[in-house]
Parts: C-alpha cells; sequence; structure tokens
C-alpha cells in the first residue's frame, strides 16, 4: 500500500478530499476492508521505525475516511511519549487514556468528538512514567474491550517499535498491524529490524504504508 502525496501535518482527506493522496487514503481503506473478509478487523494498530515518518498523520487520515465511510471509528493515541492526535484535531488533552486506566473500569469513556461525524478520539491524556507497563495492564485489555462495543473500527496510535516496545506489547492484543515507512527516508535495515519485532510477538502484520511515494506518470491516483 501506499499513499501519495507530501502531507505531514495537516489531514488531507478534509482538507482537499478530491487530491491524489486523499484518494490514496480512500484505497488503503478499501485494501484493509478486503484484506480482512474472513476474519474482520475492529482494532487495529499503526507504528513505524522512527519519529517523524508520519505515522499519525496516516492514521489520522485513514481515519477520517473511514468515518465518511459511514462507520463508527474510535482514534486512540496510545502514544504515551510524543502523542501528537488532538492536535491534529485541535482537541484538548487534559484527560483521555491514561485517566481511564486509573480510574474505576465502569466509568464513562472520556471520548471526543471531532468534526466529522462518525469518529472519536480518546486522546493520550497525562503522560505516565512507565507507558509500556501501562499498555500491556490488564485495565488496557478491559479498556480496549470497552472500546471495541462503542465502535466499528479502532485504531490505535503507538511510537515507533524499534524505539521502544510499546508498540510490541499492544500489538499482541489487537487485530492487526500497519506499518508506516517514508520513502526516501526510512532505511532498508531498520524496516526489516521492525518486521521482525512485530514477528517476533506474533503480530497481525495486514499491510505497509509509504509515505511521500512519488506517482510515476501514467499511474494517476492508483499508483
Amino acid at each position: 500500500m501506499s499513499t501519495n502525496g507530501t502531507t505531514t501535518s495537516t489531514l488531507i482527506a478534509l482538507r482537499d478530499p478530491t487530491s491524489p493522496a486523499a484518494e490514496a487514503y480512500r484505497t488503503l481503506r478499501t485494501n484493509i476492508q478486503f484484506s480482512s473478509l474472513d476474519k474482520p478487523l475492529h482494532t487495529l494498530l499503526v507504528t513505524s521505525t522512527a519519529p517523524d515518518e508520519g505515522k499519525s498523520t496516516t492514521l489520522a487520515n485513514l481515519a477520517v475516511t473511514m468515518a465518511q465511510a459511514e462507520q463508527r471509528v474510535i482514534l486512540v493515541d496510545c502514544d504515551l511519549r510524543r502523542p501528537s492526535l488532538h492536535t491534529l484535531f485541535n482537541l484538548p488533552n487534559q484527560v483521555g487514556l491514561t485517566s481511564m486506566i486509573l480510574q474505576e473500569e465502569t466509568a464513562p469513556l472520556p471520548l471526543l468528538e471531532t468534526s466529522v461525524p462518525g469518529l472519536s478520539l480518546l486522546a493520550s491524556g497525562p503522560l505516565p512514567p512507565r507507558p509500556a507497563d501501562l499498555l500491556g495492564s490488564r485495565r488496557m485489555e478491559t479498556l480496549i474491550a470497552r472500546l471495541r462495543d462503542e465502535a466499528d473500527m479502532v485504531l490505535f496510535d503507538t511510537p515507533p517499535v524499534i524505539a521502544v516496545t510499546d508498540a510490541a506489547v499492544l500489538a499482541t492484543r489487537l487485530d492487526g498491524v500497519l506499518l508506516v515507512l517514508q520513502a526516501g527516508k526510512t532505511r532498508r535495515d531498520r524496516a526489516r529490524e521492525a518486521r521482525r519485532l512485530l514477528e517476533k510477538v506474533k503480530a497481525n502484520i495486514v499491510g505497509v504504508i509509504l509515505n511521500n511515494a512519488r506517482q510515476e506518470a501514467g499511474y494517476g491516483y492508483y499508483a
């Protein structure tokens, strides 16, 4: 899978829905749907090999296109080191995932409505001292189950898989994983290492997204 375009900090699926980049995200959405015909995906994790490869922006745009297809979508910011989803949607981050972990399991989910109908955000909340321990906790498992009941698709943003163990820990509890790479930046050895780490925990890698890929003449939106 590839997403063509140079946007790394804006929601192109909202700002310019007729652009090749927005069309690429819709193609990605369709590919994910068809890849899971035998075993539908309800929870999906997105990670990368290193910071600044566009994983959060990619995930946010994918979430927008899924909601535009009349799915109920929840974005969960599990990057408890450098959270950014609340910034992309211009929403607060006073409470969120970490707040829920500390509260009673029956407490209301502090979901934030975005400007996109059907798309909600569970922000990171206050940053914890040991993110991997939190993501691997029993309470996190309970929270994932609650989120599944609230939406057709729950999308999780995590830190780069090579840098810390957070993504690998969470991947074992979710239906699938997307690995984001950036053309001209991601080294092949790091891409192979990211794949090895995910396969080591038996994560279900459903695809690889190549950001900023050059669109070749003649291929149009489907490059």
